[in-house]
């Protein structure tokens, strides 16, 4: 896409009354009856064109003699910036808290209002500050498991006033108990079994609870490498004759992925890779959507970034299918099962849809 150009007085009017946000940085306009200067996307009362001026930076607008606008703060970092910077502010108060900080004092900390903070940190985060600093503190357990300690010891030292609560929730923060979390795994039982299809080796992993993972590549014993780095201490057992349905089962769905897969799922993420992988699964088959786009519907219009990174840690490939996320201009960006799987699944998917 080409970027705007905003070189000329009459295309700098175009963008000042059309509000045009892609152009804030680029120039900077005053109004000479009221003594102000702004930014080109400012909501404020439109100007007539004879008393506007524009200007290379907020210091050539000041020298002119003209004052900063109170709504649009021209003189500072890009709202979406100080947003940004306020809401990473709220991140390291939490992370360093010792027990997690109330919503008033985030909002308070950030500059905000109560209600405008809550908004702005789940644009900004795809989850809420609860959410966020509830997954904050499973992580610290799961460091401290991770490293010997007691869970007890573990739980409260993350911030947890009684080990009850974490409990309650300990299969979907860890994955399976604390304790056998606390051995690495040790206990956890996963079945697996490798086969061919007509994108290469494939693997395919179920806990009790479903499919934790399915993996694609060009080298079977690669494949069952990474299964093992992500389960380290787990058990890992060849699947019995039995599996052999739920084996064909995906087999069938990489060749056909319009028939839908079924089976459970059993796939463990943070609180927002689990939101973005929901949502890549209402994306129908046959059809794709950038990962702005995908960002948008979660709420996060800035977080396309972020949104990149869950599609990236996704443990099963074609089921949670972030092969349909595609860049803005429509090419195919990085793939972890390689770029020409990911073309492939699509021209599949386009043409079973045809």
């Amino acid at each position: 896409m080409n970027q705007p150009d905003y070189t000329t007085d009459d295309a700098r009017w175009a963008a000042v009354q059309r509000r045009e946000r892609a152009a804030d940085g680029s120039f900077w306009y005053s109004v000479r009856s009221t003594g102000v200067y702004c930014r080109p996307s400012c909501a404020s009362r439109g100007a007539l064109r004879a008393n506007v001026a524009f200007h290379a930076s907020p210091g050539a607008a000041e020298a002119a003699g003209f004052r900063p606008c109170l709504r649009c703060k021209p003189d500072q970092a890009p709202l979406e910036q100080r947003q940004a910077e306020a809401v990473a502010r709220a991140c390291r108060l939490i992370e360093g808290a010792e027990e997690t900080p109330d919503l008033d004092t985030l909002a308070q900390a950030s500059g905000m209002s109560r209600f405008h903070f809550h908004r702005v940190f789940k644009a900004h985060t795809g989850i809420t500050p609860k959410a966020y600093a509830d997954a904050r503190r499973a992580e610290r357990v799961r460091q401290a498991l991770g490293q010997g300690a007691p869970v007890t010891e573990a739980l409260y030292a993350a911030g947890y006033q009684s080990s009850a609560r974490f409990y309650v929730a300990a299969g979907e923060r860890l994955g399976m108990v604390p304790g056998r979390y606390r051995k690495g795994g040790e206990g956890e039982t996963i079945r697996f079994a490798l086969a061919r299809c007509s994108l290469g080796a494939l693997l395919v992993a179920t806990t009790p609870r479903g499919i934790c993972a399915i993996l694609l590549g060009d080298d079977a014993a690669l494949l069952l490498h990474d299964l093992r780095a992500r389960f380290p201490q787990a058990e890992l057992q060849e699947a019995e004759p039995g599996f052999e349905r739920t084996l064909l089962d995906v087999v069938a769905f990489v060749d056909a992925p319009r028939i839908g897969l079924s089976l459970p799922l059993d796939v463990r993420g943070t609180a927002f890779q689990q939101r973005v992988w929901d949502a890549l699964r209402q994306v129908p088959a046959g059809q794709t959507v950038s990962y702005a786009e995908l960002a948008a519907r979660l709420g996060m219009p800035q977080g396309a970034r972020a949104v990149a990174s869950a599609c990236a840690a996704n443990p099963a490939a074609i089921a949670i299918p972030c092969h349909r996320v595609v860049r803005n201009d429509g090419a195919l960006s990085g793939y972890r099962w390689g770029v020409e799987r990911k073309r492939k699944l699509l021209d599949r998917e386009r043409e079973q849809h045809d």
